[in-house]
Parts: structure tokens; C-alpha cells; sequence
């Protein structure tokens, strides 16, 4: 298999998504950060092919993505997309702002129900 995980020609992408974090992603990172989430390790912004996860644990092979604003009217490419991350054998688990704003236990319980 070709090397597909944070390509270099991904990296100014990457850093750009980091440095520009919507809220409800900030809000996320701080429970999954430092192994924060019973020791698991999560990624913030990684890659895989041409697209960009918004956090990604390489341990459980779970990307997870949350739709805000900028989603809207971009159903099939997100479809599309998860289609190409999941073929490497990657669960994907998907919030909106929502979820996370009201309801980020449920949140955490959903990704902590991908620990087993």
C-alpha cells in the first residue's frame, strides 16, 4: 500500500485547519487531548489522501468529523470522503456543532462506545 497518512504536500493545509479551529472542534480537542480519553492518543487535522480528518485516533483507527457551517451544501463530498478514509479500514463517527454545544457527553460516550 502507498504511504497515504500525512503526505509533506498536506502539511501547510493541515497547520493552516489547526491554527483556524471552530469552536465546537476547540471544545472537542480539550477532551481528547494529552490521552485525555482513557489513554488513548488522538490526532488533530490528520491526513489521509487528499482529505484532512479533524481528529483521528491511529490505536482504534477512528476518524471523527464535526459538521459545522462550512459543511453545509457539501453532503456528497463528505460522503465521498468517508467512502476513501474508510476502504484503509477506518470507523468513522460523525457530530455536528450540536452535538457538541449541547450534548458533548453524548459525544464522548459515542466515541468511548468504539473503545471495545
Amino acid at each position: 500500500m502507498t504511504f497515504i497518512y500525512n503526505k509533506q504536500s498536506m502539511k501547510e493545509r493541515r497547520q493552516t485547519l489547526r491554527n483556524s479551529v471552530p469552536k465546537a472542534e476547540s471544545i472537542l480537542w480539550a477532551q481528547l487531548k494529552n490521552k485525555r480519553l482513557y489513554g488513548y492518543k488522538f490526532r488533530r487535522q490528520y491526513s489521509a489522501g487528499p482529505y484532512v480528518i479533524d481528529f483521528y485516533c491511529p490505536k482504534l483507527k477512528l476518524a471523527i468529523e464535526i459538521d459545522g457551517p462550512s459543511h453545509i451544501g457539501q453532503e456528497a463530498y463528505d460522503q465521498e470522503r468517508q467512502i476513501f478514509i474508510e476502504q484503509f479500514g477506518i470507523k468513522f463517527l460523525r457530530f455536528n456543532n450540536r452535538d457538541i454545544f449541547q450534548n458533548i457527553g453524548g459525544v464522548i460516550e459515542a466515541i468511548c462506545s468504539k473503545f471495545q
